[in-house]
């Protein structure tokens, strides 16, 4: 019965009118958004507004929320569920945004605790996704940035929350869940070939197209991943094909094709492994 409830709740707002003010700022600030045809932008406003209502907002450090980082934050977290059976994040409960960088304090110890290694210092943070119901903490100025220069492959939303797709099954390891074996087995073979690589690459010090911090562990590397999948999807289909295949395949959609057919340039949509 609750279910039921939730869903026809969802689906009353779904059906509401998306305000002009909110269409003008996904125009403004969201490149990917202008790639999109009308059957996705469609979906996509109505899946955002599910998401503003149910979801706890915060501003902090000062910071005042408006319309426009609210629609903004939204608006690139459910592009990547855009097509994908999703319940709207549903291991997100909150959304906390500082104006600019975030300090991290030093963890104090627990009263049983020993000390095996140094603890981590103070470190400076762009965003933060914490695990099971765990809030998501995020840094305007750099939401802004990276969703207005998807060139430079750097975006903290797309970020923080493919890490909280990939704690849906209860576990950051950098696979997000599949409900089939084969396509399971293809993105373990695949990822973890690229992991390996962007590692191997880095420590004998060369360029490398990802960004090294993908390198950190298997969650980083599928978080690092889906920024270049989303904001230079060309570039990682070129350097990294079959790392581009199964991202495509799990996410199911193709940024690559989208961005051609919006430039008018040809390019053959990529398959998904059945």
């Amino acid at each position: 019965m609750i279910h039921w409830l939730l869903n026809r709740r969802r689906a009353e707002i779904r059906m509401r009118p998306f305000p002009p003010q909110g269409e003008t700022f996904l125009r403004a600030n969201l490149p990917h958004y202008l790639v999109l045809d009308e059957a996705e932008r469609c979906e996509l406003k109505a899946t955002t507004l599910v998401f503003l209502e149910e979801k706890q907002w915060e501003g902090c450090g000062g910071l005042q929320l408006s319309d426009e980082i609210r629609v903004t934050i939204a608006a690139q977290a459910c592009l990547l569920q855009l097509g994908l059976p999703h319940d709207y994040y549903r291991n997100v409960d909150s959304i906390l945004v500082y104006p600019s960088t975030v300090m991290v304090p030093q963890r104090d110890l627990g009263v049983f605790e020993r000390v095996d290694a140094p603890l981590a210092a103070p470190a400076p943070i762009l965003g933060q996704a914490f695990a099971r119901g765990g809030p998501v903490i995020l840094v305007w100025d750099a939401v802004l940035h990276g969703a207005r220069h998807p060139e430079q492959g750097h975006n903290v939303v797309y970020h923080e929350f493919a890490h909280k797709l990939d704690m849906l099954d209860g576990v950051a390891d950098g696979t997000p869940p599949f409900a089939e074996r084969d396509r399971l087995a293809c993105w373990v073979e695949v990822c973890s070939r690229e992991f390996l690589r962007l590692r191997g690459q880095i420590e004998k010090g060369h360029k490398t197209f990802l960004d090294a911090y993908g390198a950190g562990n298997e969650a980083e590397f599928f978080a690092v991943a889906t920024e270049e999948f989303f904001d230079r999807p060309l570039a990682l289909r070129s350097h990294a094909p079959e790392l581009y295949r199964v991202l495509g395949d799990y996410y199911r959609q193709d940024p690559a094709r989208r961005v051609s057919r919006h430039d008018g340039q040809a390019a053959p949509p990529t398959s998904p492994k059945p």
